[in-house]
């Protein structure tokens, strides 16, 4: 049997049972975060909302999301991924049942805006993952726990309609949502009884200080501080649409304001990283505890296109094929845009055996490059393909796509095991920071130069994958005793 090779059937085996418990939360945030999106419909006529005010609560859901997941990254690594997730899962379940029993838009939009925090929880699962299966198998590992995870807004999708159709009424909607919040409560009791940080006899590795992420060079330093501006840009940009030159929630004096309290956050969030590595930064580090940021970077664009353009394209595919083929109606358009968000279940995991089986950078190229002729390919249909075809197409660059964002997730563990949190909570964020510029560049373009755009950018990213460093040998953990201990990541 191949090292990479998971009896996933092998529930007696404590990594096995971990893995699926995980996922599971993981599937329950998604169903959480997207859940009002199948009870759209029902949501709009019960507040005969306008056109404008429910793109507003889409753009709310995912704003919180980007300094959310940085900060459970910092949670993750200094209390463990036991207490956070299930601490996730019960305080996302009152925000989900507060958002069904809402009776203002003023009260669906902010509570759909806290809710955006729950899409935090990927980070979690990522450190767990980590901790608990070797460098040959948890690539295979973090896919099976991303891909199934994020097949939760997909059984959302499929399931809440009708579950607000068995309650019936006009309030049905209101039911489907309150269950979801109450199954996420009721798991997150449960997943603090069933899940353990690390194995029997295995340490849980911290970082030395928290507020920052630390980095082992000065020129690193300078580097991570450029690294997190694109994140308040995004910030600043989700502000933006909500202004009156965008979906008119907020005026204009408001987006100002944000802007002025972004700004103010980035100085205070640059001390912070300062007093993390001011002391160790100015005696200098020990070559064995040593790593370079650089494949954080890496590692954080490449999300950026992977991740990233998945948001941005499922957010617009339906309406592309709508638009494209004559006699599409909006029932048919979906089923069709549906198969781009299926292909997780098999193209993550999938991304994760090649890196663990191939070697991590030259799969991540491969796969990046593979995303940059796919959407190359999308960038090219028109009216006069057959619509069998273009869904195939569709289909094959959303493999590369999603395998891309398992091999990145490949990596993440193995660059320093007592900051997995945080920089899993980089990567993600600038997923996200991905989807809100791609999706802000099809504001001003067509389809096709939208596609095209995707396909530049990966095409330069997948040339920077070049520069990662290929995990090899062990790399060094120090206990707060100075204990030093060796990890494999090869």
């Amino acid at each position: 049997m191949s090292e990479t090779r998971l009896n996933l059937f092998k529930l007696g085996d404590p990594k096995i049972r971990t893995l699926h418990i995980t996922w599971f939360a993981f599937f329950l945030t998604f169903v959480v975060w997207f859940s009002h999106a199948p009870l759209l419909a029902h949501i709009k006529e019960a507040f005969d909302l306008t056109a404008q005010q429910v793109k507003a609560l889409l753009i709310l859901n995912v704003a919180m999301t980007i300094p959310a997941r940085i900060v459970i990254g910092m949670l993750v690594d200094k209390y463990g991924p036991r207490i956070v997730y299930s601490l996730l899962l019960v305080s996302s379940s009152f925000i989900c049942i507060s958002f069904a029993l809402a009776n203002s838009y003023e009260a669906l939009a902010l509570t759909r805006f806290l809710l955006g925090f729950v899409g935090a929880g990927f980070v979690i699962g990522i450190r767990m993952v980590g901790e608990w299966f070797p460098a040959k198998q948890v690539g295979v590992a973090q896919g099976i726990y991303g891909g199934w995870g994020n097949f939760g807004s997909a059984a959302g999708a499929m399931s809440l309609p009708t579950i607000a159709l068995l309650f019936g009424g006009e309030d049905g909607w209101r039911y489907a949502l309150g269950l979801t919040g109450i199954i996420a409560g009721t798991y997150g009791l449960l997943y603090y009884r069933m899940a353990r940080n690390t194995p029997k006899g295995s340490t849980y590795f911290k970082p030395r200080k928290t507020g920052g992420l630390e980095v082992t060079s000065k020129g690193d330093f300078f580097f991570l501080l450029l690294m997190n501006i694109p994140m308040y840009v995004a910030l600043g940009v989700l502000a933006w649409k909500l202004s009156p030159s965008g979906v008119a929630l907020l005026p204009e004096v408001a987006m100002y304001g944000i802007w002025g309290f972004l700004f103010a956050l980035f100085l205070f969030q640059t001390q912070q990283i300062w007093k993390v590595n001011k002391e160790h930064l100015t005696k200098g580090v020990p070559e064995y505890d040593r790593y370079h940021f650089k494949n954080v970077a890496i590692l954080d664009v490449a999300y950026f296109v992977t991740f990233g353009s998945e948001l941005a394209v499922v957010s617009m595919l339906p309406l592309f094929f709508l638009e494209t083929f004559e006699g599409l109606d909006p029932v048919k358009a979906g089923l069709l845009a549906s198969g781009f968000a299926f292909m997780n279940l098999v193209a993550r995991p999938s991304g994760g055996f090649f890196s663990d089986r191939f070697g991590r950078r030259k799969s991540l190229m491969i796969l990046i490059g593979g995303l940059a002729i796919g959407y190359f390919i999308l960038s090219q249909i028109d009216s006069q393909w057959w619509i069998p075809l273009a869904v195939i197409s569709t289909m094959c660059c959303s493999f590369f796509v999603q395998a891309g964002e398992g091999a990145v997730f490949a990596i993440v563990p193995l660059v320093k095991r007592r900051m997995t949190g945080q920089i899993a909570g980089m990567a993600g964020a600038y997923g996200n920071v991905g989807a809100v510029t791609y999706l802000t560049v099809l504001s001003f373009v067509d389809y096709n130069t939208f596609f095209l755009v995707i396909a530049a950018s990966a095409v330069v990213i997948c040339v920077a994958c070049f520069f990662i460093d290929e995990p090899k040998g062990q790399i060094a953990e120090t206990l707060p005793d100075g204990t030093v201990h060796m990890i494999d990541v090869s």
